[in-house]
């Protein structure tokens, strides 16, 4: 990217996007290493000077919803595309200039792209054979990738006689066999039912761990990343508007956008008003809400546009007024869904705003549609975003 916007200070931030190479890595030289490539489709930006870097050992997903730019920037670090500006390193070389067929890299396809006329032993064997690989280190080398993927005895079967999730393992060990420097992964998931989507994230992630691959992700699946990342690279409009664990993108996003591309989130349009104590007063736009203290950074300005936002799993309920000190709205529940360990509740705030708030385990508040309650949470779990 061409620039860096400053950093957010406590819950206070901007909508801008932020330069994915800021993060915090370790001191080893990257295995991949994208400096604020560019992908131009004519007029239009599809990457728009992207930045970031992976470690060896790394699962890094990039998230982000249809038209992110995304599989533009895996087709650049697989070769398939060329990038306008900027460069691609894998272990220090650049890349530029050098096809795909010579970089250290395997793709998986979301379709995964089998043989339906060779047997899973032929299908995983296929890239040794064009290298000319000798046919008893082959037959050595396919019998370990099988094995880690946990297709021994299903050799001589077709694709066609394999489940969803065998032909998955499949292209998976036909990329492991070449032992590339890293396995791109696009939408590797998408074609599995939900239950067997869920099996394989597991399962995926357990074969990245074992083989210690490098694998770069591409999926606008926001459980799916969550589950197998070390690291998430949240894109859109071109630009990578967060880079972080799992848990710091969905706990501190940067940005509005961010927050609400990783799960749902409470929110109420307003502005700023008077400073509390530690605390500024929050004024929702809704005139049937009282203000409330939200936490913001150093010299914001009352009066200042800005939307405050809360995760469903950090509102407490009650049927009376709490006691203690922490900020507490009024709601109407308006309905219950029950989902086995945990439930539901969508709640009317003010005139216009549903909320959602969850409640899990055997200790579950019993509430019914109508019920008036009052929606408590800790001053620290909101978050203040600015346009």
């Amino acid at each position: 990217m061409r620039r860096s916007d400053p950093s957010p200070s406590m819950a206070t931030f901007s909508t801008s996007p932020v330069i994915a190479s800021g993060q915090s890595l370790p001191s080893t030289s990257p295995t991949i290493d994208i400096r604020a490539i560019v992908r131009r489709h004519g007029s239009v930006a599809a990457v728009d000077h992207v930045s970031f870097q992976v470690q060896r050992g790394e699962f890094f997903s990039i998230l982000g919803p249809s038209g992110a730019g995304k599989t533009s920037v895996l087709r650049m670090v697989a070769g398939f595309e060329d990038p306008d500006e900027g460069d691609v390193l894998i272990d220090g070389r650049s890349m530029l200039g050098v096809p795909p067929n010579r970089r250290p890299v395997n793709l998986v396809f979301q379709s995964y792209a089998l043989f339906p006329h060779l047997t899973v032993s032929e299908n995983v064997a296929f890239g040794l054979r064009m290298r000319r690989v000798p046919g008893a280190l082959i037959d050595q080398q396919v019998q370990q990738a099988l094995s880690m993927v946990k297709l021994i005895g299903k050799e001589a079967r077709k694709p066609a006689q394999l489940s969803g999730g065998e032909q998955q393992r499949v292209a998976l060990a036909r990329a492991l066999v070449n032992k590339p420097a890293v396995v791109l992964l696009d939408e590797p998931l998408a074609a599995l039912d939900q239950q067997l989507r869920q099996a394989m994230q597991v399962e995926l992630k357990s074969i990245q761990e074992q083989a210690g691959l490098t694998c770069v992700c591409v999926t606008h699946h926001q459980e799916e990343a969550m589950m197998m990342s070390d690291r998430i690279a949240v894109m859109h409009q071109g630009r990578m508007w967060q880079v972080g664990t799992p848990r710091e993108v969905y706990e501190n996003p940067r940005t509005l956008f961010v927050s609400r591309f990783l799960g749902v989130s409470n929110e109420l349009p307003g502005r700023l008003g008077e400073v509390v104590r530690e605390a500024q007063l929050f004024h929702p736009a809704d005139d049937r809400l009282p203000g409330f203290p939200v936490r913001t950074g150093p010299g914001e300005v009352p009066g200042r546009p800005a939307t405050w936002s809360l995760r469903p799993e950090q509102l407490r309920m009650s049927s009376e007024r709490p006691s203690v000190q922490d900020p507490v709205l009024p709601g109407v529940i308006e309905k219950v869904l029950f989902a086995g360990s945990e439930t539901k509740y969508l709640i009317r705030v003010g005139r216009e705003h549903l909320w959602e708030a969850r409640a899990t385990g055997a200790m579950q508040p019993s509430f019914a549609s109508g019920d008036p309650v009052f929606l408590q949470w800790a001053l620290a779990d909101g978050r203040v975003f600015f346009e």
